[in-house]
């Protein structure tokens, strides 16, 4: 099961507007808002405030929600991607960060110098989906090497048209869509097919908001564009999913779509991952935020599969609420790491 990180968090638990890649934050950002609670506590009262990944975010929201009708209070939850939310989680504005990629040495700095300690939870897998427009009629699949011919630095100004980067594809310019650069989505989608975190050419459309890509590839023929898989799922009836082949038979021969099998199973690859929720050690001194920590890796999973992602196995979540019911603080995690395989894992 080839997942970035995934299980290396498992095994380690118990232990211890097109623009240029500005980063648009998406209508929902000021939703984490700042808070007046002093010392990092992440928000006063009982008001829990959650923000930063837009691809968490549909299963913070349901979380959320299901917590609120069943033990009352008020949750917040809001969008800044990743790299927003943990600037505000680091100021301790926010009790809990949605990330969809590890926490970076950089932002754990930052956290150190805002006086904020962190638990690192795992709570779903996720597989990056690849999109076009729903009438697309010549891409039927894609291999990484293509998408690195789309999406590499050195292929803005160059490389404009479907024909460069696959022969019999139309002579016609292709738009792109993604993230933007405060997004774990952004960060592990280079890493894994440009080689790098952050290498990427500029002249995409991009945004914090996983709604607007997708009203942007729904609404251009010539689109193409990635996210989430949840996203995909909430809105296919307007959008192609594109399979990838990645040229190794041995974990799974052909083209290959996301899907909950393909990404639980590993076959679905390089573009699956695990994604996270972060939470700030001050902020469980209040009974509420303990109490919502432990319902969203109790009820998660049931949740994870409902909004479109993919649970952990028992045993990984069984590992979560045991680190964070010994507070186990810090990162894991060192970088992303792509094709990592669980056999590999497990032999650890």
């Amino acid at each position: 099961m080839k997942l970035v990180y995934g299980l290396v968090t498992v095994l380690a638990l118990a232990g211890g507007c097109k623009k240029d890649k500005s980063g648009d934050k998406g209508g929902a950002e000021e939703s984490g808002g700042k808070t007046t609670e002093s010392a990092g506590g992440g928000g006063g009262g009982d008001v829990i405030k959650l923000d930063g990944s837009s691809t968490v975010f549909p299963i913070s929201q349901a979380v959320a929600g299901e917590f609120q009708k069943e033990k009352g209070g008020k949750v917040t939850v809001g969008i800044s991607g990743t790299g927003g939310g943990f600037k505000k989680f680091c100021r301790g504005e926010t009790a809990i960060s949605d990330a969809s990629r590890p926490i970076k040495d950089a932002e754990v700095e930052q956290c150190k110098a805002g006086g904020i300690d962190f638990i690192e939870l795992p709570i779903a897998y996720d597989g990056l989906a690849i999109v076009v427009h729903k009438n697309n009629k010549w891409v039927d699949s894609m291999t990484p090497a293509e998408l690195k011919t789309m999406w590499a630095p050195e292929s803005q100004d160059k490389v404009k048209k479907w024909s460069q980067v696959r022969k019999g594809w139309p002579d016609k310019e292709f738009h792109l869509f993604g993230p933007g650069v405060d997004s774990g989505t952004y960060d592990y989608f280079t890493e894994a097919i440009n080689g790098k975190e952050h290498a990427s050419r500029g002249d995409f459309t991009s945004s914090e908001d996983d709604n607007v890509l997708v009203q942007g590839v729904s609404s251009d023929e010539n689109a193409l564009g990635f996210f989430g898989l949840a996203y995909y799922v909430e809105n296919q009836d307007k959008l192609k999913l594109v399979p990838l082949d990645d040229g190794k038979d041995d974990n799974g021969k052909g083209p290959i779509a996301p899907s909950q099998e393909t990404v639980a199973n590993g076959t679905y690859q390089p573009l699956s991952r695990p994604i996270f929720i972060y939470v700030n050690t001050k902020a469980i001194a209040r009974p509420e935020v303990t109490a919502f920590v432990n319902y969203y890796i109790d009820k998660g999973p049931a949740l994870v599969k409902e909004v479109g992602y993919i649970p952990l196995p028992d045993t990984a979540y069984k590992l979560v609420s045991k680190r964070f019911a010994d507070k186990k603080t810090g990162s894991v995690f060192h970088g992303s790491k792509v094709g990592v395989t669980v056999d590999q894992l497990l032999a650890q």
